[in-house]
């Protein structure tokens, strides 16, 4: 007779979680009881209203010390990066959108100001930020300019002291409920960075509604009209388009790890379901075609989890590369749409309904897989990373 295993043991056949330090295992422990307690309950209805309470999850969010958890100093947590990962991964269980409003907070927007900003703005942003008592968004991506971005129409030029921006930006997370926008814009001088408080007279956010996807988050088209700023709100250091490309590789590392998140709650919600739905006299759970499944669906997770605990190694070492984050990227992303695509399978019709949730991860997934770099970009990275030849241009 086999040995009884738990849900959770259900999805760790290999034991990944024994390469845990202590620390780690304290932190997976507490952001999944701060996820189940404060955040599960209520992401059906946060979905299906298209409505959530961002100001105040970020502060919460904030307390347990997960925004801007990687970077050191000005009140960050200075945590390794498969601490940073498993945070993610545990915030992706419950939904794409409460991982991607950590990732823009944490990975993109202070990490801009981390990177290249000044010291003063260092000071002023990245303390409240990290408390979540201020919310950043990252104003790149343009609805004519998404894989492309150095083609952006976003223009700053000097005047006097100052700097004038003129443009829009598209599909930008937490826009109408950020206090300050890293802004990316082009100039006689080439790419520049601003950060800039969204009070500024010629900033203005619209909310992007009508969506079928990550519905459980905000998102904006940013509009600026001769917004005037003084040359200090310029990221001093951020001199080219390799610095918002810098600040994308950071919030796809987060990524890496929080598809297995949401793939891990599919497996475990279509198990229990398989287990507890009865067909012709057994549960369906006791059928090969769906053993079949839940052997697939486990070995894409575990085989994902190994390649987002290899690169937090690398990361950690410093010797991570872009192309191994498009692989990251590309590989997990991809497994974890076709393991929510499989366990939906296993719950029919109930598989399409809030009370369970895999068909709102499978949703979300279809934009991971487009967003922070499509699926066919990332699919070029690394074929020009094996071949030397650019195939994108």
């Amino acid at each position: 007779m086999s040995k009884e295993v738990t849900q959770r043991e259900l999805t760790d056949l290999l034991a990944l979680d024994s390469r845990l330090n202590p620390e780690q295992k304290a932190l997976k422990k507490v952001v999944r009881d701060f996820a189940d307690r404060e955040l599960r309950p209520h992401i059906a209805e946060w979905f299906e209203s298209g409505e959530i309470p961002a100001r105040e999850l970020a502060k919460k969010i904030g307390s347990l010390g997960l925004l801007g958890m990687h970077l050191e100093g000005y009140e960050c947590a200075g945590a390794d990066a498969l601490s940073y990962g498993l945070a993610c991964l545990e915030l992706e269980a419950v939904d794409s959108g409460l991982r991607s409003l950590v990732s823009v907070q944490g990975s993109l927007s202070m990490y801009a100001i981390y990177a290249y900003g000044s010291e003063s703005q260092k000071k002023e942003w990245l303390p409240k930020m990290a408390r979540g008592e201020a919310i950043g968004c990252f104003g790149l991506t343009e609805a004519d300019f998404g894989s492309n971005p150095s083609g952006m129409r976003t223009t700053a030029r000097r005047d006097g002291k100052d700097w004038i921006i003129n443009g829009s930006k598209m599909w930008i997370t937490n826009g109408n409920i950020a206090d300050v926008a890293i802004i990316w814009a082009n100039s006689d001088e080439g790419i520049r960075g601003f950060c800039v408080p969204t009070n500024t007279p010629g900033f203005k956010a619209n909310l992007i509604k009508h969506k079928l996807s990550l519905r459980a988050s905000i998102t904006s088209e940013l509009v600026f009209e001769n917004l005037r700023v003084p040359d200090e709100y310029r990221l001093p250091e951020a001199k080219s388009l390799r610095a918002p490309l810098m600040c994308l590789a950071e919030a796809r590392f987060g990524i890496i790890f929080g598809v297995v998140g949401a793939a891990r709650d599919c497996l475990e919600s279509s198990i229990a379901y398989g287990k507890s739905r009865v067909q012709f006299d057994r549960p369906i759970a006791g059928y090969q075609l769906t053993q079949a499944k839940y052997a697939e669906m486990a070995s894409g997770i575990t085989s994902s989890l190994l390649l987002a605990y290899h690169l937090a190694d690398l990361k950690d070492a410093e010797k991570i590369e872009p192309e191994q984050i498009s692989m990251g990227k590309y590989h997990n992303v991809k497994t974890a749409l076709e393991i929510a695509r499989s366990a939906r399978s296993i719950l029919g019709g109930a598989g399409i309904t809030t009370e369970y949730p895999i068909f709102r991860h499978m949703s979300n997934l279809e934009t991971v897989l487009t967003y922070e770099g499509t699926h066919e970009i990332h699919t070029l990275v690394i074929g020009q990373a094996l071949t030397g030849e650019n195939a994108i241009r």
